[in-house]
């Protein structure tokens, strides 16, 4: 746990950091109140474990965990076991199935072995809202719902448009808000954050807080970070994500190809640079640096965090296509060509028979070009292989073979 004992930086110094990437922050005159109390703040988010993988879209709300946990503050990770078996109504427009208790603590166990790629677990207490909600009477949560009424309910967004829609929404529903809200109750949380999606539910335990005589907790969030797309959110169903779990070269190549539109928001809300380098980057890529070469750095940093520094080190090993000019991938294609008779293959031929090149007019455009490497050295068409030899190919950017002529 957070150390009681941690000399804190001055709360302006604090609020640097926390608003870093932030989207809204209520009320910021309440936080600096907090840090001026010069003692660990109780920071709370909740994630119901619905799904077993995070991606880098999940991360955003966990990096500002982190961020809190390295001032010095007391990390609550709340594991929602309880609130998974209602399902979170957020954005649906449908009633959402509850899970299994099984697969729930399936995924938790899960969440928790992820989330401590980026928390110290040491700083971090891991809590589910099991512990107290399987200890409330049936009177207890009426007692819970009696605290809000349901045209207060109508005016979150989603269970507006589904009642104008005339879409069925299921009392069970409008207990997620207030179950979320209660969390912050029973956890006596000073701070929760949570993605812009989840105001609503945010605000409504500040409000129970002050209804059961606590103060109110400083309401803090995160922007939903875009796919790859650059447009929509991230999402594993659009197929524009970049999953922790995703291979070092696979991630490697991922961020390397995302539009250069996303490098300041994913250095923003992804890395744990300082801004002023961040900035110097940017201001770099303006006076005209490569963006790859700034993707480059991201993917190191993102990829060592989520596997290790030698992973990182040799990530663009496996990336394909993404390479850095003179590197190899780990998984080299070989290829074994027989003279067949004759004394010797000249390159063009032996670029057709392992194909690396489309046809004799593409191996030729790539010779005059000067971009058929042999053993990392430029050859033209009237380079020659023998027999017994066995040598690395580079036809253009893009393919690469280890050649065996037999």
């Amino acid at each position: 746990m957070t150390d009681s004992t941690h000399r804190f930086l001055a709360p302006e110094e604090q609020l640097k950091l926390i608003q870093r990437g932030t989207h809204e922050i209520i009320s910021q005159d309440d936080l600096i109140k907090k840090l001026q109390e010069n003692r660990p703040l109780r920071v709370k988010a909740g994630f119901d474990p619905t799904a077993p993988d995070l991606h880098l879209g999940h991360t955003v709300l966990i990096n500002k965990l982190k961020h809190f946990q390295d001032l010095g503050h007391q990390v609550l990770f709340l594991i929602g076991d309880y609130t998974a078996r209602i399902g979170d109504p957020t954005g649906k427009n449908t009633t959402r199935p509850p899970l299994s208790e099984e697969k729930i603590l399936e995924n938790a166990q899960t969440y928790k072995e992820q989330v401590f790629k980026i928390l110290d677990p040491a700083k971090t207490q891991v809590m589910f809202n099991s512990d107290w909600f399987s200890k409330m009477s049936a009177g207890d949560m009426i007692g819970l719902a009696s605290q809000q009424t349901v045209s207060r309910m109508l005016e979150r967004d989603d269970f507006s448009k589904r009642y104008h829609s005339q879409t069925p929404i299921s009392i069970h529903e409008f207990l997620y808000p207030l179950v979320q809200g209660y969390d912050s109750v029973a956890m006596q949380a000073d701070v929760e954050l949570g993605g812009t999606d989840q105001t609503f539910n945010l605000l409504m335990g500040r409000t129970l807080q002050s209804r059961y005589g606590q103060v109110p907790q400083v309401c803090i969030t995160v922007p939903i970070l875009e796919g790859l797309d650059g447009v929509q959110k991230m999402s594993k169903s659009l197929g524009n994500y970049i999953g922790i779990y995703d291979s070092a070269g696979s991630m490697y190549q991922k961020i390397l190809s995302m539009p250069d539109t996303l490098i300041a928001r994913y250095f923003e809300l992804l890395s744990f640079k300082p801004m002023d380098e961040v900035e110097a980057l940017l201001k770099d890529i303006e006076n005209g640096r490569n963006p790859q070469e700034v993707k480059r750095i991201l993917a190191l940093e993102l990829i060592e965090r989520f596997h290790d520094k030698e992973a990182a080190e040799n990530a663009h090993k496996s990336a394909g296509n993404r390479l850095v000019e003179g590197e190899l991938p780990l998984d080299l294609p070989e290829v074994t060509i027989s003279l067949d008779g004759q004394a010797q293959l000249f390159i063009t031929q032996v670029l057709n028979q392992a194909n690396l090149v489309k046809n004799s007019a593409q191996a030729k455009d790539f010779l005059k070009n000067q971009s058929v490497k042999v053993d990392g050295q430029v050859v033209d068409a009237g380079f020659a292989l023998t027999a017994g030899q066995t040598v690395v190919i580079q036809a253009g950017k893009k393919a690469y073979a280890k050649v065996t002529i037999s």
